[in-house]
């Protein structure tokens, strides 16, 4: 953890990030904090970086996509052309929630939404199979999301 940020920037970010849309003065009053020293210290927190964005996080159920599938790539090299080819097509699927570069057994994994198994069919044809680089494919289909959080612990 930084050494830049105390005990009361810990508490306003464990807050923040768990009810981002929360006004300052509820803000302030939750970790007992003057509306005005609140306010500078988040100013503080999203200019050093700290706080990146804010955002309205979506129910994929309700958007009609309940289906949850990591897939796990495998690339026919390493090359510093071919991973940053295979990144940056990867970031246009929009299917393509997160991409992580992996060590270990594959080279990537990706979590995928999609409507159902017939639309990822159509995703992991038409999208994934085509990305640069693409070896192989292994897909582990959530079964229930049991928790999820986007809170680092503070």
């Amino acid at each position: 953890m930084d050494d830049q940020l105390d005990d009361m920037d810990l508490r306003i970010l464990g807050v923040l990030q768990r009810r981002g849309r929360m006004s300052n003065a509820d803000l302030a009053d939750k970790v007992h904090l003057s509306p005005s020293a609140c306010h500078r210290r988040v100013q503080r927190l999203e200019k050093e970086g700290f706080i990146k964005d804010y955002v309205a996080l979506l129910d994929p159920r309700a958007m009609g996509y309940p289906t949850i599938v990591f897939v796990e790539i495998t690339l026919s090299g390493q090359a510093d052309e071919l991973l940053a080819a295979f990144e940056r097509e990867v970031s246009l699927v929009p299917e393509v929630l997160e991409c992580h570069l992996m060590a270990g057994k594959a080279d990537y994994i990706l979590k995928v939404v999609a409507r159902d198994t017939d639309d990822f069919a159509r995703v992991h044809r038409q999208k994934l199979a085509s990305l640069p680089g693409v070896l192989g494919m292994q897909s582990s289909f959530a079964l229930r999301t049991v928790f999820k959080t986007t809170a680092l612990p503070t």
